[in-house]
């Protein structure tokens, strides 16, 4: 018994609703496209569902960008000063700043809410991709899963070197595709809405080393991973972009360039 079996079941019940209903609709059953599909139908269910804390995300980045000058400028103000009675003032300064514009010290709940649920779709995939029941993803639907394959390459299998070269064309594929998606939302959509006005530099030269870590380790990391597991990479970064896009064009975080632009327009 685990800790994440509540969503890892409530996945498996998505993934066959998914995968029961494009059956509805025609598809075959144990095909390789039909299960791709089920699987993307996961990660737009699991990302809607995920919505508002990306909404709340990033209205606290536009929080903590609108409130970082009179913050500079609070730190300037004390430098120095480390008596007591500072300390206690900087303090309250800041709570009232950070209350002014909307600024949660629990930040980063959004990013941690999400952790469980990648860990459980990481298990329920890789389970049942393997073969092995979980929830409603029955033996008949996993061994299903496991027995699909795009192009000839089942869907359970993993690693770099398999069947010939079909096989590491497959799994090369998808890694070099998300790995790609990954590095251009990184590169082009993150960082650009990224404000690193008064960041230091050990931490600016992190940030702009970000999209080809992100990318390499994802290419890494897929030498081990189930081709099933590899295409929801795929959807999910698909969607990441996308929606980093939507975020950098119409949403950008004030004092980014991305805000820069908006700002010029």
């Amino acid at each position: 018994m685990s800790v994440l079996d509540p969503l890892t079941h409530a996945l498996a019940a998505t993934l066959a609703t998914a995968h029961g209903g494009l059956v509805e609709l025609g598809a075959t059953p144990h095909s390789g496209p039909t299960w791709l599909l089920s699987i993307a139908v996961i990660v737009i269910v699991v990302r809607l569902a995920l919505l508002p804390l990306t909404v709340h995300s990033v209205r606290l980045a536009h929080a903590t960008a609108r409130a970082r000058p009179q913050l500079r400028h609070l730190a300037e103000r004390y430098r120095g000063r480390t008596d007591p009675d500072s300390v206690r003032e900087l303090r309250a300064e800041r709570r009232r700043i950070a209350a002014e514009h909307g600024v949660s010290r629990l930040g980063c709940l959004p990013l941690l809410a999400q952790i469980p649920i990648w860990l459980a779709l990481y298990r329920l995939i890789s389970e049942t991709a393997a073969g092995h029941p979980v929830g409603a993803m029955t033996l008949v639907l996993a061994t299903s899963l496991s027995g699909a394959g795009v192009l000839g390459i089942r869907l359970a299998a993993s690693g770099y070197v398999g069947a010939g070269p079909l096989h590491l064309a497959v799994v090369g594929g998808f890694a070099v595709i998300a790995a790609a998606l990954s590095y251009a939302t990184q590169k082009y959509f993150v960082l650009a809405n990224t404000s690193t006005e008064a960041m230091p530099d050990a931490m600016l030269q992190v940030q702009h080393l970000m999209p080809a870590v992100s990318a390499l380790g994802m290419i890494v990391v897929a030498g081990v991973a189930p081709v099933g597991l590899l295409a929801y990479w795929v959807c999910n970064a698909v969607w990441t972009l996308g929606q980093s896009a939507v975020i950098w064009r119409w949403f950008p975080t004030p004092g980014s360039p991305a805000g820069v632009r908006a700002a010029n327009r």
